[in-house]
């Protein structure tokens, strides 16, 4: 397999324009390679490490824009050190932006400040036959009728490539204090806080505890935390525990993901109560699910029973031989408009083969 890691947009253009027909896998990090379907051979290996600059950091506009190999860490710390972030937490720790953006991976706070199609206000991507286009932000030339970044934002690279990101930013929190509550079922205390005035940053369920996490400035978080701690009880620290916002699976193992209706995580958890490890973003209906093995069978019969609280369960990571035998994906909501989308994007399904094989 032929290597390649342009450093900069137009090299990159240049790059697949000389793949002709060949077969591309895209890659970035590696955090997330084990994502998605199981990948079909390429005759070339695509590297985004060569564009890791940050090109623009406008900081009174708190905006940042910045190229697609850049590690989310090294971005953090930049414009950390303007009293900026960005409000994108994925755990995995090499992980970069156009990585985060393909896969559309988000974290424990996206119950406060959303996705990275919520924080994406312009795009620059290369397409398959090496245009260059751009959307949002700073437009230079657009794919008429198409909102790149909405579009790209979990394409996990069968589109083309992310090259360049522009994102809104946030006021670095100035105190973090998490309410932390033992609980078998966390779903009461959830419906509470729903109804509650507070606006936390996050709410996860570790199997175990629910944590709540209160970003503000010093006073405020205190006075917040100890509203939510007379609600549901508990004890406040400050920062965050240790398991917060990880992934509840290990390396060879099995890793799913399933969605369902607000209002629905005690039903959900008692699905999976036994044979998966959990993590959960319990105000989000979001909840991560980890397992040593997992079967055809079983995941048809969670499939069906998530399915009556209006929710999905894919398959986020596994050894390719399990991947083999299951439905990554699952019933996808749509997919006739997103083959025909791919179809004027990547007709040949040459970028990324295999990945997002539902398509």
């Amino acid at each position: 397999m032929a290597a390649v890691s342009p450093s900069s947009v137009d090299e990159l253009a240049a790059a697949l324009r000389d793949t002709g027909s060949a077969p591309v896998r895209v890659t970035g990090g590696g955090s997330k390679a084990s994502w998605g379907g199981v990948a079909r051979p390429a005759d070339v290996e695509l590297s985004t490490r060569g564009l890791d600059r940050i090109v623009e950091h406008a900081e009174g506009d708190f905006v940042v824009t910045v190229e697609a190999g850049a590690r989310l860490a090294d971005v953090q710390e930049a414009v950390g050190g303007k009293g900026q972030w960005l409000a994108l937490d994925p755990p995995e720790p090499d992980a970069t932006v156009g990585g985060v953006v393909a896969c559309a991976a988000s974290g424990p706070r996206r119950l406060r400040f959303g996705t990275p199609r919520d924080l994406l206000i312009g795009v620059t991507v290369v397409l398959p036959d090496g245009t260059v286009a751009r959307s949002g932000g700073k437009v230079v030339k657009n794919v008429a009728g198409y909102d790149l970044g909405k579009l790209f934002c979990g394409a996990f690279g069968t589109l083309g490539v992310v090259a360049q990101c522009t994102f809104r930013l946030h006021p670095q929190p100035r105190a973090v204090r998490c309410v932390s509550v033992a609980a078998d079922d966390p779903g009461p205390l959830v419906a509470a806080l729903r109804r509650s005035p507070f606006r936390p940053s996050a709410v996860e369920y570790h199997g175990e505890r629910l944590s709540v996490v209160i970003e503000a400035f010093e006073a405020a978080a205190d006075a917040q935390a100890e509203q939510v701690r007379a609600l549901v009880g508990g004890t406040v620290a400050s920062g965050v525990p240790a398991a917060f916002g990880v992934r509840p699976w290990g390396p060879a193992e099995v890793g799913l993901k399933a969605t369902f209706r607000l209002g629905a995580l005690s039903e959900v958890l008692a699905l999976v109560s036994k044979g998966f490890r959990v993590s959960a973003h319990a105000a989000s209906g979001v909840m991560w699910l980890g397992a040593a093995w997992v079967d055809a069978d079983l995941l048809a019969e969670l499939r069906a029973r998530v399915a009556e609280y209006d929710g999905t369960v894919v398959v986020v990571t596994a050894p390719d031989e399990v991947k083999r035998e299951l439905d990554v994906w699952g019933p996808v909501r749509g997919v006739e408009v997103m083959r025909a989308i791919r179809d004027r994007f990547d007709p040949d399904r040459r970028m990324n083969p295999g990945v997002l094989d539902v398509i």
